[in-house]
Order: C-alpha cells, then structure tokens, then sequence
C-alpha cells in the first residue's frame, strides 16, 4: 500500500505509482497530473530544513547567483511593467531576486515562511517564485496562497527543474537534494492552469514556467 496514496496536487486516488530511488527516499507519481511527490515520512523537520537552505550560495555578493535568477527575470521582463509592484515568493534567506529588479526600476518586494516576513495583506502584479515550488510539501495549498496573492491578470513566474524522462527519475540529480519534495512535469502546469485560473504564457521545457492568472 502507498503510503501517500492521494495525490497532494491534483487529489487523485487513481493511478498513483511508487517510484524507486537511489538516494534512499520514496517517491510517488500521480498518473493524473503528472506531478512526482516524495512520501512524507522523509519530509525534513523545520530545523533541517532551515539549516539546509543556510548551506546555499545565495546572495548579491554571488554572480553565479545573479546569473542564475536572469534566467526567469529574462523572459518574464516582456510580461511585467515599472508600473507594477510584484512580489519574490519564497526569496530565501538573502533576498536577490528583488534587489536585481529594483536596479532596474521595478517595485518588487520580499517574502519567504522562514526567513523574512511579510503580512501579505495585498494583491501583486508580478510574483517570482524561484527554485521554491519543488519544496512544497503540499503543492495544492501553496500554489493556491500565491495565487490568492495575484491580481487578475497578474504574472507568475516559476523556475523548478521539470522532469521529462520517467527511466531517468531514479538517478536524477534533483532528487539528491533532500529538501526537494515535489517535482513537476509540462502536463503538470497544464493541470496547474486548469485547476487554479492561469493561462500558460510561456514554458521552456526545463525549468522556467510562465503563468498568467485569468
């Protein structure tokens, strides 16, 4: 018997697939929305978690960083305006994201559960959410609070590492970060656009997603 047997995106009982791996931890793939979850008895309690998004390189003083974030700021710049106020959904414990879009004229302000604060008392135009959807351990709920936090017709920019190649899961090198807990496929967005109001704007086929909320 699964020890998940209810997909935590979609909700689906039916067609649920336990996955092997090599890196010790289970993992299950919903057959519906194509979304792979790890089970939840090798979730990171809070204290591991924290102290492994302490061990990343993140950080303005880092250019490899600021490289990697262009990649999702590159492509959602056709889709976002200097008039608009967005939001870095998850930005980690040294914001950068934000502090790369306000060098550049844009009103971007910061959020992260563990790290900084915000009430998230109002609506944005723009939310980033980078290397953040695969640490979701409930993937509905989270996706649902960021787009509660869109104004309509507002941009969601996501970067996670789409998975493609089910016979390569095994071994990816994605699974071997324990913090990682939900991993999507393309038909996973397309299920995360039917299922939460959002068109898909743009899809690289692997990492970045581009969404706009109806």
């Amino acid at each position: 018997m699964l020890s998940d047997p209810v997909c935590r995106l979609c909700g689906s009982a039916a067609k649920q697939t336990q996955l092997e791996s090599n890196f010790g931890r289970d993992y299950i793939l919903c057959g519906n929305c194509k979304l792979i979850r790890m089970a939840p008895q090798h979730f990171l309690p809070r204290e591991k978690e924290i102290e492994r998004y302490l061990e990343h390189n993140n950080g303005m003083q880092f250019e490899g960083y600021k490289e990697f974030l262009t990649r999702a700021i590159e492509p959602a710049l056709k889709h976002i305006s200097k008039k608009m106020t967005g939001l870095d959904y998850g930005c980690g414990h040294s914001p950068t994201l934000s502090k790369l879009l306000i060098d550049e004229g844009y009103n971007c302000e910061d959020y992260d559960p563990m790290f900084v604060e915000n009430p998230l008392d109002k609506k944005y135009d723009f939310i980033f959410s980078t290397e953040v959807f695969e640490h979701f351990f409930e993937p509905h709920r989270e996706i649902q609070k960021i787009c509660d936090l869109l104004e309509a017709g507002g941009i969601l920019t996501v970067m996670t590492v789409l998975w493609n190649d089910i016979k390569r899961f095994k071994n990816w090198y994605y699974t071997r970060d324990p913090s990682h807990t939900a991993f999507y496929h393309s038909e996973t967005f397309d299920h995360i656009c039917e299922a939460f109001g959002l068109e898909l704007m743009y899809n690289d086929g692997k990492r970045i997603v581009i969404l706009k909320k109806n």
